[in-house]
């Protein structure tokens, strides 16, 4: 098991750098010149060519670009990513102040979400074909067709025209304010985790599969109780490609909720990511997508981990 570790964690290395390296090259191949975009000159003004030059050499954007990449990338090793070219500020400090409300949401939306759909997910695969199956089934499809944007905007009309309720407009800390924070983030959370309606339909579908299996058969013929056939033998085994798809779905949650942070006035990730491409913020887009290619790629390897623990067939050598 450690060995395995131990080269998962080498190979994270050069998948980061290749992810760095295309995130990069996509940056610099995009038209347009950002020292242009600063100047004001992309708005029709007239600009110096000396102040163009000299802010050009200010960036490092008279370099050419293997030496633009190698010495970012040694930024990056010393958690230094540079300066914001749209606020001024370090970039890891604009991060920094967003990252932990994005944190908060994503946990809390799959955690909630997970603890609520596996049991209606095992339940609608026992009680198949039955009144429960069919009203699970609906809202599981529903979850999936919703675009959770839209679902985030239904919230609101109906706290507003109901209970006078509007979203804050400035975040509170958890552990500044513990009631007034859960207060504000619960109708995100929930919109947010109705997507997970997947994860239902995943473990429906796993669970009827290990439920046809013969040593099920032979477990509920023995006399067995069904739920402990269904907790013990069904459910253990037929958990792990649902692990999967909460891990994705997770991992997808740290940077892909613009439209639901834009919904919600949540300064997030998401959010600033879509504020900083429109910026032509290189150095933050950079950043922001390397951070999200880690994520992703911690992910795995927990969900990985995961495997061998919950499945002790599953070696790694």
């Amino acid at each position: 098991m450690w060995q395995y570790i131990v080269k998962r964690l080498l190979l994270m290395l050069p998948t980061l750098i290749g992810a760095a390296l295309v995130v990069f090259l996509l940056m610099h191949v995009v038209p347009g010149d950002i020292a242009l975009l600063i100047l004001g000159g992309d708005q029709g003004g007239d600009i110096n060519p000396q102040e163009l030059v000299r802010l050009r050499t200010q960036l490092g954007l008279n370099r050419p670009l293997y030496v633009q990449f190698l010495s970012w990338l040694w930024r990056v090793v010393h958690l230094n990513f540079g300066t914001s070219l749209w606020t001024g500020t370090s970039v890891l400090g604009e991060i920094m102040i967003r990252l932990p409300l994005s944190l908060e949401v994503a946990i809390a939306a799959t955690v909630v979400s997970t603890l609520i759909a596996i049991p209606l997910g095992t339940i609608a695969a026992i009680r198949q074909d039955t009144w429960i199956d069919y009203v699970v089934r609906v809202v599981s499809i529903g979850g999936l067709a919703i675009p959770s944007f839209w679902a985030g905007i239904l919230i609101i009309l109906w706290l507003v025209i109901y209970f006078d309720w509007a979203p804050p407009l400035e975040f509170v800390s958890l552990f500044r304010h513990p009631w007034e924070n859960v207060a504000q983030l619960v109708w995100p959370i929930m919109s947010v985790g109705y997507r997970y309606a997947a994860v239902t339909r995943m473990t429906r579908s796993t669970v009827l599969e290990v439920m046809r299996e013969d040593y099920v058969r032979t477990a509920l013929a023995k006399g067995l109780r069904e739920r402990a056939v269904v907790v013990k033998h069904a459910l253990k085994n037929a958990i792990l490609p649902v692990i999967t798809i909460i891990g994705t779905e997770f991992a997808f949650l740290i940077g892909g909720l613009v439209v639901t942070e834009t919904v919600f006035t949540l300064n997030g990730i998401g959010r600033f990511m879509v504020d900083a491409i429109a910026h032509r913020d290189i150095p933050v887009v950079q950043t922001l997508v390397l951070l999200i290619a880690c994520v992703f790629v911690v992910v795995n390897l927990m969900v990985d981990l995961l495997y061998a623990w919950l499945d002790p067939r599953i070696s790694y050598r």
